[in-house]
């Protein structure tokens, strides 16, 4: 999976919206008498504060909310689910963030809040540290029980923001908003759900082959393919200079089994992570003639895109409950390298189950995503979904049919895993614009008046591509 994988998962695209639509308003002092906001969110029954942090124009909290772990038998016990609440005003409305993963301590904006002017309220993904019960039932790490996670957080702040809320998310957290939605229908009121990966039949992924044989130039679909191969024909070396590496950074191998597989592991992610988080443009960084570049080159350009650290035990213990899911639920992609010989390939893509301890059992549940996407197509209302004309996950993606209402599915040109409204063509950036702010029930005079309600904030607002391993049986 992708070297920024590491890093924290977050952050979503290109250069934000610069917005001349007014300022934002900073956040308004409680009215005299009035319970500080601070005193309204403890108040709620399970709620216990971490710490809170300044930001101006805010109020940011980050909490724990006790959750049941299994919500169909609240008696199994319960675990405490991080939370955050960037605090604008009770008059305003609330956006619903997750990423699918853990939540960031530091005061962010997703790009929903920015246009609303909202509040912000964002949840960590159950079963993601700290945010897991112990002991750890994996058999209730489920996309239902995740979204009865959002559902109970939202009856618990509801009497607090009154006001409209949207769902949003990136990545996994496009799907999670998908699977909140489908659920527990009537709790948003709208649904921004970026590069949302949708696999409905598990075992049949041509669309990703067909992805790869069209998407950007030849000549930099040549060039990565070439490097790819490259690092495979000089397996030997690289994998000495990738011994000493795990060597000097204390990595194991346990639960992929071997450094040999972890190293072919991360040359098959090559390609894939070259367009989900790369643009065109960045094509001229990789190696022009991969046959008579040096050692040195080639593991650099694999290193930069895939990261030689990830799947050592240390790189893939935070995703495990990804994984899991993945080999449970949501899916895997399978991809073909036609341009690399047999017998340079000896494992292929790996499945969600050689990237989950043997300890922790599996078994995959081939209706769930087709539920979701059967729903999505003939009763979405109130959603948008936002994919990249590059982003490889989006070969798959949700579609809408005619059950569905005021519900879209649009397409940002050239861009990657970091596609959002603002990558948007000016007629689609204005009408998916417009929606939100309907959805908010704080509507522009006109559709092509749309334009975000707050201002850019270049630390509030500056985001990374959402990071989403490459999922690989």
């Amino acid at each position: 999976m992708r070297k920024a994988l590491r890093w924290l998962l977050a952050l979503a695209v290109l250069i934000g919206t610069l917005s001349t639509a007014g300022a934002a308003t900073a956040a308004q002092p409680e009215a005299t008498g009035t319970t500080d906001i601070k005193d309204q969110l403890l108040s709620i029954p399970g709620m216990s504060l971490i710490e809170e942090k300044p930001y101006t124009g805010y109020r940011f909290f980050v909490l724990n909310y006790t959750q049941p772990v299994d919500h169909r038998d609240p008696s199994k016990g319960t675990f405490q689910q991080r939370i955050t609440v960037l605090h604008k005003d009770v008059s305003r409305p609330t956006v619903f963030y997750t990423s699918g993963y853990n939540v960031s301590t530091t005061p962010s904006r997703r790009e929903p809040t920015q246009i609303v002017d909202g509040n912000q309220v964002s949840m960590e993904y159950r079963f993601f540290t700290p945010s897991r019960p112990a002991p750890a039932d994996w058999s209730k790490l489920d996309i239902w029980q995740a979204a009865s996670d959002q559902h109970r957080i939202f009856q618990a702040l509801k009497s607090v923001y009154t006001k409209k809320w949207i769902a949003t998310g990136g990545s996994k957290g496009g799907m999670t908003a998908t699977y909140y939605e489908r659920f527990y229908p009537r709790d948003m009121d709208g649904v921004v759900a970026y590069v949302a990966p949708n696999d409905v039949v598990n075992d049949e992924d041509s669309a990703y082959d067909r992805f790869f044989t069209k998407v950007g130039t030849k000549e930099c679909r040549d060039r990565l393919n070439a490097v790819q191969r490259e690092a495979l024909v000089r397996r030997e070396p690289l994998e000495k200079k990738y011994a000493a590496y795990a060597a000097d950074n204390g990595y194991t191998f346990k639960t992929i089994g071997s450094l040999d597989r972890a190293y072919e592991a991360v040359v098959l992610d090559y390609v894939w992570g070259f367009w989900q988080y790369s643009l065109l443009s960045d094509c001229a960084t990789v190696p022009a003639d991969a046959k008579t570049a040096t050692d040195q080159a080639i593991w650099d350009s694999v290193d930069s895109i895939s990261g030689f650290s990830f799947y050592t035990d240390q790189g893939l213990e935070p995703y495990t409950p990804y994984y899991y899911q993945a080999g449970t639920q949501l899916g895997a992609p399978d991809i073909r390298f036609p341009y690399i010989e047999k017998q340079y390939i000896r494992y292929g893509y790996e499945t969600p189950r050689s990237l989950v301890p043997r300890d922790i059992p599996m078994k995959f549940q081939p209706y769930a995503m087709r539920d979701v996407d059967s729903w999505v197509r003939h009763h979405a209302h109130h959603m948008l979904f936002v994919y990249g004309q590059n982003d490889p996950w989006g070969a798959e993606r949700f579609r809408v049919g005619k059950g569905a209402k005021d519900a879209y599915v649009f397409t940002a040109a050239g861009l990657n895993h970091g596609a959002n409204v603002a990558g948007l063509v000016a007629d689609q950036k204005a009408l998916a614009t417009a929606r939100i702010l309907q959805w908010a029930g704080v509507p522009a005079a006109s559709t092509a008046q749309a334009k975000p309600l707050a201002r850019f904030d270049s630390r509030l607002d500056i985001r990374d591509v959402e990071r989403e391993p490459a999922l690989r049986p």
